[in-house]
């Protein structure tokens, strides 16, 4: 998974280099081309299924975009809100055991055996 998303992430990051060539026209034509095109899928799709580093790009390109814009995608704040809760949540949870952990038969055999064979021990 790591390395598919940094597959996708250095793509990506040549793709924006490749923009930055473009001239401003062209780069017009394009946003309303697929301005369009999401507006159809919109219209085709109720809720997209989003991978891992789907979730990943949007998150850190919206850092990037004005907070009034950001209410126009289908990635709203609070969603990007609950992936971020949800990877916490997955990160620190910890198999629940009640009580100390058991000490093993031959470890507990071995050390009285210890105390025994040396009176002066401890």
């Amino acid at each position: 998974m790591a390395l598919s998303f940094l597959y996708l992430a250095f793509t990506k990051i040549l793709q924006l280099v490749r923009l930055g060539q473009r001239d401003g026209d062209e780069l017009a034509i394009e946003i309303v081309m697929l301005r369009h095109e999401v507006a159809v899928l919109r219209r085709q799709v109720v809720r997209p299924a989003l991978e891992p580093q789907d979730r990943a790009l949007f998150a850190g390109l919206s850092r990037l975009m004005d907070r009034r814009r950001r209410g126009r995608f289908f990635v709203q704040p609070d969603t990007l809100l609950r992936w971020h809760r949800d990877l916490v949540r997955r990160k620190w949870t910890q198999p629940h055991r009640p009580g100390p952990p058991g000490i093993p038969v031959g470890t507990v055999t071995i050390i009285l055996r210890l105390a025994r064979e040396n009176p002066t021990w401890g």
